[in-house]
């Protein structure tokens, strides 16, 4: 190795990790994508544990998950993640509403938390990592990871395993106080267990793919197979140009 090409592995290390950084906030929403996600329960349970009344804190919730959605549209904002706050909000706030029950406006959410660390272990048992579905198209890679960059399969299958430990023993927490505590102390823990947990396994995610093979980017290549087509049409066609030429040359002396 030469003196020159360490700087250049090494600015090619940043810039891959640069590029994880980037699709990672892209794809979990960043800062405000977390404050979406924890501001409607956060309002949810700060109202009933001051007056314990459904119904408010309930509306109160789901209010400011739609103001969330509406502001996104109005700056022009993609709303996904809103968006899946406000469906999130709304299946808890009609359940509570259904059953009486206040603490049931967090149990779909705890329910999807189960599902999807079931899910993330699953598919990653079965071959095919969560992560890798979800990250693929951010990366450019689709579906290429399966069988043309082993490496970076691990990799999702790491983080997979990750989201699925972290999100299951999540659940080991909140479904026992869902039957023991009372709605403000379930409530309490839950927006406190929000966070930290989120940020640890897209840490973890960082750190696998960061050190896992770069992504194969389809897109690129589809674009230079098919400017590679558009290129020997191209040629084909001047050859066939020229050699209607020749032959017009040739009836012509004949």
């Amino acid at each position: 190795m030469t003196s020159l090409d360490k700087p250049t592995e090494d600015t090619q290390a940043d810039d891959a990790r640069a590029v994880t950084e980037a699709a990672l906030f892209e794809a979990f929403g960043g800062v405000r994508g977390m404050v979406e996600t924890v501001l409607p329960g956060l309002l949810f349970v700060t109202i009933f544990t001051i007056n314990k009344d459904l119904h408010i804190s309930a509306i109160a919730a789901l209010a400011v998950s739609l103001l969330l959605v509406v502001v996104r549209l109005a700056m022009r904002d993609t709303v996904k993640h809103a968006f899946s706050g406000v469906f999130g909000v709304a299946f808890g706030v009609v359940f509570a509403m259904m059953t009486g029950n206040a603490k049931n406006f967090y149990l779909p959410g705890m329910l999807y938390t189960l599902g999807l660390g079931l899910a993330y272990v699953i598919t990653t048992l079965a071959g095919v990592p969560l992560m890798g579905l979800i990250l693929g198209p951010v990366f450019k890679e689709n579906l290429s990871w399966r069988t043309r960059n082993p490496g970076r399969k691990k990799a999702y299958a790491k983080a997979s395993y990750a989201w699925g430990g972290i999100l299951l023993a999540k659940c080991a927490i909140l479904f026992p106080l869902y039957w023991w505590a009372d709605t403000a102390q379930l409530g309490w823990v839950l927006v406190a267990l929000k966070i930290p947990p989120f940020l640890l396994a897209v840490w973890l995610t960082w750190v696998f793919l960061a050190k896992a093979p770069a992504p194969i980017d389809v897109f690129a290549e589809m674009e230079a197979e098919e400017k590679a087509e558009e290129e020997r049409k191209a040629a084909l066609a001047a050859e066939r140009a020229d050699q209607g030429e020749a032959a017009g040359r040739h009836r012509r002396e004949a």
